[in-house]
């Protein structure tokens, strides 16, 4: 791998980005990136055309994915990388997720649409096809139909979870979530742990119990770790042999962050590929 820098943590139109893949990797290549793994929700679909697009720019890829899982209250995701996107567990799970996703977005459009002028037309019109549709794709309809700023406007406000239109959906729990990515021979990393408090019943026991089953690292530097949260990330990296990653968790116009803002060291990718048995990078000059 290149020693240029490293974004493991990225969104395409295929979920909730606003760029498609290709768009992603030539937006990465203007940012300095040598290498970028794509991280969509719940979903592999963009993965052949950022490959194909890696190719032109000169980037490397790590194909990948962040698995929706939920724990208690909790919506908790983990980043999944180099698994086999043929695995019958894993297509079986991910196509019950996205129905669920689905399903739910319905049901708190249904809820909004109460008190502001929303329909579900208004949402699908801002997705394409085969896009795990979800809350996002809500928060820029809101916008579009002029009732919030932007989209994280609208997660402050309507789409909150205390805003009193939430609604869960089906996901595994993390601990069977990182089960199904070993199984599948892909990496886990726990995305975000620390995210302004939001996971905080993950705690050092949860995390523990991750480790035993295969979790390979925590996601530590990312703009929505407090700094505090940090440090106690680095704690459990430390006390259970897990490795720390960061990135930029990049979503095009669909959020503030930025590319490369945070990154991962060469090293640690090193490891994460040497684990993985799932799939493989796409490194630019190597032979298949």
């Amino acid at each position: 791998m290149r020693n240029t820098p490293i974004d493991l943590h990225t969104h395409s139109a295929v979920s909730d980005g606003t760029e498609t893949p290709t768009q992603l990797i030539r937006s990465a290549k203007r940012a300095g990136l040598g290498t970028v793994a794509l991280t969509d929700h719940d979903s592999t679909a963009g993965w052949q055309e950022a490959i194909s697009a890696a190719a032109v720019s000169g980037i490397d890829v790590i194909p990948g994915m962040e698995l929706s899982t939920n724990y208690g209250p909790a919506s908790v995701h983990v980043l999944a990388y180099l698994f086999d996107p043929l695995d019958r567990t894993i297509v079986t799970e991910t196509a019950r997720i996205r129905d669920g996703r689905l399903r739910r977005a319905e049901r708190i459009v249904d809820k909004i649409s109460q008190d502001y002028d929303l329909t579900w037309d208004d949402v699908l019109a801002e997705s394409s096809d085969g896009t795990t549709l979800g809350r996002p794709h809500i928060a820029d309809a809101l916008v579009r139909k002029g009732h919030v700023a932007n989209r994280s406007a609208a997660f402050e406000s309507i789409l909150h979870w205390q805003g009193g239109y939430y609604e869960k959906y089906y996901a595994p729990s993390p601990l069977e979530g990182v089960k199904m990515i070993v199984a599948a021979g892909g990496v886990p990393v726990l995305a975000h742990p620390a995210a302004h408090g939001k996971y905080r019943q993950l705690t050092g026991s949860v995390i523990k119990s991750l480790a035993d089953e295969g979790l390979f690292g925590l996601e530590v530097n990312h703009r929505d770790n407090s700094p505090e949260g940090r440090e106690f990330l680095l704690e459990l990296c430390a006390k259970y042999g897990l490795e720390a990653t960061g990135a930029s968790d990049y979503h095009g116009m669909g959020k503030p962050n930025q590319l490369a803002e945070n990154t991962t060291e060469p090293e640690v990718l090193e490891k994460i590929i040497a684990r993985a048995t799932g799939s493989k990078p796409f490194i630019v000059g190597a032979s298949s």
